[in-house]
């Protein structure tokens, strides 16, 4: 009696009263290793809370937290053929893209929209590294005239997120011509005389870094971000040498030249929002739903006299 009760009765109490916990509840730190509660994760814009750093981000998730209200259109990019090189490696190259569909729910690598950030209208263009690494394929290049074809069309200014491991290997030369089908996007918006505005995050490397990630009028990288064409350790490898401690990371960059602001994700959409109404010659945002001060409010008051109605 004893053992039945002991035992065999809390035995199969808890298997009847068993739950099924979900497995993506907690998020690993890359950089210290912390565990982190999703919507920790989430209300933080994927950034440690314990260290800083920066994970990545989708194009919808960052979407939503840059434009008003969370609030954007989508814009159509036009399909390029599904495997023009009929390459194959371990798999078949629409094998591994109907993979990269399904895992992320997305259809390509990048997404572009229009929508209003701090009421000032603009089309957003963001790579996705979660889907085959960001890599720059003929859907990306197509992503990017879409971009900018739709920012000309619209006059607005275009800001881009890049994210990308480099050219996607299953398009070989096809994806290496997205470089200069790109450069000539933006020098679209250039003769449109349109702020074109780049946000470098980790990683920005490859075809990418050489291309439409460097050419922005106001280039700006998220903080840690790699940001380089061939990797550390390639270079290590070729020069034989050992190299400076946080080489090709942005905020080495930034000391060199290369870059404008190494701004935190948390701030960034105010940085945008200012940086953008200056290229744009426009007042500062205002702040809420007021409206914007008359220049008669503005104007300076003695102590005695009242405030005009």
């Amino acid at each position: 009696m004893n053992w039945i009760s002991n035992y065999m009765r809390p035995r199969i109490n808890s298997i009847f009263s068993r739950r099924e916990i979900p497995e993506n509840l907690w998020t690993k730190c890359d950089e210290c290793g912390t565990m982190l509660f999703h919507r920790e994760m989430s209300q933080n814009l994927n950034v440690c809370s314990n260290c800083g750093h920066h994970m990545n981000i989708t194009p919808r998730a960052r979407f939503s937290t840059l434009f008003d209200g969370g609030i954007f259109n989508e814009v159509a990019v036009p399909l390029p053929p599904a495997d023009p090189l009929g390459f194959r490696d371990q798999k078949k190259y629409p094998d591994r893209m109907k993979a990269a569909q399904k895992a992320t729910g997305e259809a390509e690598a990048m997404l572009v929209a229009t929508g209003e950030m701090g009421r000032t209208p603009i089309v957003a263009a963001a790579q996705d590294f979660t889907f085959m690494a960001g890599s720059m394929g003929m859907y990306v290049g197509n992503a990017i005239i879409a971009a900018a074809e739709e920012a000309v069309k619209l006059n607005r200014p275009l800001i881009l997120f890049s994210a990308a491991g480099g050219a996607r290997m299953q398009e070989g030369i096809l994806s290496l011509m997205q470089m200069p089908r790109t450069t000539v996007a933006v020098q679209m918006l250039k003769e449109a005389g349109l702020p074109y505005i780049t946000v470098l995050t980790h990683p920005t490397t490859g075809g990418v870094t050489a291309s439409y990630a460097m050419l922005g009028d106001v280039q700006i990288a998220e903080p840690g971000a790699l940001i380089c064409f061939a990797g550390p350790r390639v270079i290590e490898q070729t020069i034989r040498e050992k190299l400076p401690e946080g080489f090709q990371r942005a905020e080495y960059l930034l000391d060199h030249g290369m870059l404008d602001r190494v701004t935190p994700r948390a701030l960034m959409r105010e940085e945008l929002i200012t940086i953008t109404r200056m290229l744009l010659d426009l007042p500062p945002a205002v702040v809420g739903d007021l409206p914007p001060p008359t220049l008669e409010e503005m104007e300076p008051r003695t102590p005695e006299e009242p405030p005009k109605a």
